[in-house]
C-alpha cells in the first residue's frame, strides 16, 4: 500500500485514490498529444507514485541510437499515407509504453491517452494494446463519444477513463455502452471546457465567452454516477488545477466524492518535458489572457492555445471573409472576379468595397469556404493552404481542413475549409524544435501563473518528481 502523504495539514487531508487498480496519489498527468507527453514524462509521474500519461496521438518513435525518427510519408495518396501514419503511430506508442514502464520501476500507473476522433483510433489503440501487453494500465480517451472504449479495454484487460465535459455526456455513454463493461471503468475525467488546454468539449448550448464554475457541474456528474452505483469511482478534475489548496473544499466532500486532479500545463515546464527550451521560456513569460479559446481546429472542436502569430493569422483569415453567390441574387449584385481565370461571383456592394481594400493590402487571393463565403489571403498563404490540403495524411477521423474521412468513401462530402489548418503538420513542427510563435501552441488558460508562482522564481525548472512533491503540499 502507498504510504499516506505527510508533513503538512494539507497533505493529511489529501487522500490517495484507487485508479486503474492501484492506490496512487490523486495526481494525474494530462496526456498532451503529438510528442508533448511521452514515456519519459509518464514514467517519471508513475515513479513518484502518481499516474503518468503518455500520448498515443502520433507519438515519437526512435532509431537504434534513441534518436527521434520524424514522421515521413512515401505514399502518393491520402489512404496510403494514412496507413503509414497508423504504422508509425503504433510503433511510437509501443516504444513509449516500454520506456514509461522501465522508468516507473513498477510504481504508480501508466496510462495512454488517445483522441477518439484521431484518424485510425481504434486500429492504433488495439495494435498498441496487443504490442505492449502488461505495460499499459489504463486508456484515457476524449474528443468525441467513445462508445466502444469499454469494449476494447475489457478485451485487453485494461481500465478505461473517458473524458467528458458534462453529466449528460457520461449518462449517454453509460446507458449505451459502459454499463456493460463497468468492472473496467477506472475513473471519469471531467475536463473543464473553458480552462483546459488543447481541444475542449464545449457543447452548442454553451457560450465560449462565459465560463461556468466547475463545482456544480462536477457535483451533478457525481450525482449521476451515484445513480448508477459508482459512488466510489474517482472523478478526475482536469483543467484549471494549479495549487491544490485552491480546491481544498472539494476534498472529503460528499457532493464530489473520491477525487483526483489532472495537471496538463505545469508538467510542460519540467526537466523531463521534451518540448524546446524556447517553448519553456515562453511559458514563463505569458500574461493572463494570452491563451485564446478558438474554433479554428480542423476537428470542429473548440481549442485553447497561446494567442501567437499562428492564431492571429487564422483570426485574420476569418475576419477577411464575405458571403457570395454564384449568380446575381437580391443584394448580391456586384461581380467579383476570383480564381486563376477571374470568373465572377456576386457579392454585396459593401463587401465588394471591403474585398477591394483587402486586395490593395496584398490579400489578393480569394478562397471559397464550405459556407458560401470567401476569405482573402496572400498568394503565399493560399499556396501553403493548398499544398497542406493535398499532402493530408489522414490524422483525423474527419477533417474539415482537407475534407478527409478515415472510412467509407474517405471524404466528408464537403468542400475543404481554408479557414482551418493542418494540425498534424504544425504540432509535429512545434514538438520538434520549430519556433513557438508561428506554430500552434496548445496551453491551459492558467499558464500565465508560471510568471508569478514563486516555485518557478529565477527561471527554475523542476523535475517531475519535484513537481509532484510540490503539488501534494497544495502549492
Amino acid at each position: 500500500m502507498l504510504q499516506p502523504v505527510q508533513s503538512s495539514a494539507f497533505r493529511d487531508k489529501l487522500k490517495t485514490v484507487v485508479i486503474s487498480g492501484r492506490e496512487v496519489l490523486p495526481v494525474v498527468e494530462g496526456g498532451k498529444g503529438v510528442a508533448v507527453t511521452n514515456g519519459r514524462t509518464a514514467g517519471a509521474f508513475a515513479a513518484a507514485g502518481a499516474v503518468g500519461t503518455f500520448s498515443g496521438v502520433n507519438p515519437d518513435h526512435y532509431d537504434e541510437t534513441g534518436k527521434v525518427i520524424l514522421y515521413n510519408y512515401k505514399g502518393s495518396t491520402r489512404r496510403e499515407r494514412h496507413e503509414e501514419l497508423i504504422a508509425q503511430s503504433t510503433e511510437g506508442a509501443i516504444q513509449q509504453a516500454k520506456l514509461a514502464h522501465e522508468i516507473s520501476g513498477g510504481k504508480g500507473r501508466i496510462h495512454m491517452n488517445v483522441l477518439w476522433e484521431m484518424g485510425g483510433c481504434e486500429r492504433i489503440l488495439t495494435n498498441v494494446l496487443e504490442g505492449a501487453k502488461g505495460l499499459i494500465h489504463g486508456i484515457t480517451c476524449g474528443a468525441g463519444m467513445p462508445y466502444r472504449l469499454g469494449e476494447i479495454a475489457e478485451h485487453y484487460g485494461v481500465h478505461y477513463h473517458p473524458i467528458i465535459s458534462s453529466a449528460r455526456a457520461f449518462n449517454a455513454l453509460w446507458k449505451r455502452a459502459y454499463s456493460k463493461t463497468a468492472q473496467w471503468l477506472g475513473s471519469v475525467v471531467y475536463e473543464d471546457p473553458w480552462l483546459a488546454g488543447g481541444h475542449n468539449g464545449l457543447s452548442n448550448a454553451e457560450d465560449p465567452t462565459k465560463p461556468q464554475d466547475p463545482y456544480p457541474r462536477v457535483a451533478e456528474l457525481r450525482k449521476t454516477m451515484n445513480g448508477f452505483g459508482l459512488n466510489e469511482m474517482p472523478i478526475i478534475m482536469a483543467g484549471g488545477a494549479w495549487h491544490l489548496k485552491e480546491w481544498e473544499h472539494w476534498l472529503d466532500n460528499p457532493e464530489i466524492g473520491p477525487i483526483a486532479f489532472q495537471f496538463g500545463t505545469r508538467p510542460i515546464l519540467t526537466k523531463e518535458s521534451p518540448v524546446s527550451d524556447e517553448w519553456k521560456k515562453k511559458l514563463l513569460q505569458l500574461a493572463e489572457g494570452d491563451v485564446f479559446l478558438n474554433n479554428f481546429s480542423p476537428t470542429g472542436f473548440y481549442s485553447s492555445a497561446v494567442n501567437n502569430s499562428f492564431i492571429r493569422e487564422l483570426r485574420g483569415r476569418a475576419e477577411r471573409q464575405i458571403a457570395y453567390r454564384m449568380e446575381q441574387e437580391g443584394l448580391f449584385s456586384e461581380p467579383l472576379p476570383v480564381g486563376a481565370r477571374g470568373r465572377p461571383v456576386f457579392v454585396q456592394a459593401e463587401d465588394k468595397a471591403r474585398a477591394d481594400g483587402w486586395r490593395a493590402q496584398g490579400f489578393t487571393e480569394a478562397m471559397k469556404t464550405p459556407d458560401a463565403t470567401l476569405i482573402f489571403v496572400t498568394p503565399e498563404k493560399a499556396n501553403q493552404i493548398l499544398v497542406d490540403q493535398i499532402e493530408c495524411m489522414g490524422c483525423l477521423s474527419h477533417c474539415r481542413f482537407s475534407n478527409w474521412k478515415d472510412h467509407d468513401d474517405y471524404t466528408t462530402g464537403k468542400k475543404a475549409d481554408p479557414r482551418s489548418f493542418c494540425i498534424q503538420k504544425t504540432l509535429q513542427d512545434i514538438a520538434h524544435g520549430a519556433g513557438v510563435d508561428n506554430e500552434l501552441m496548445f496551453s491551459g488558460h492558467n499558464a500565465y501563473r508560471f510568471a508569478s508562482d514563486p516555485f518557478y522564481a529565477n527561471g527554475f525548472i523542476p523535475t517531475i518528481g519535484q513537481l509532484v512533491e510540490r503539488i501534494v503540499t497544495g502549492a
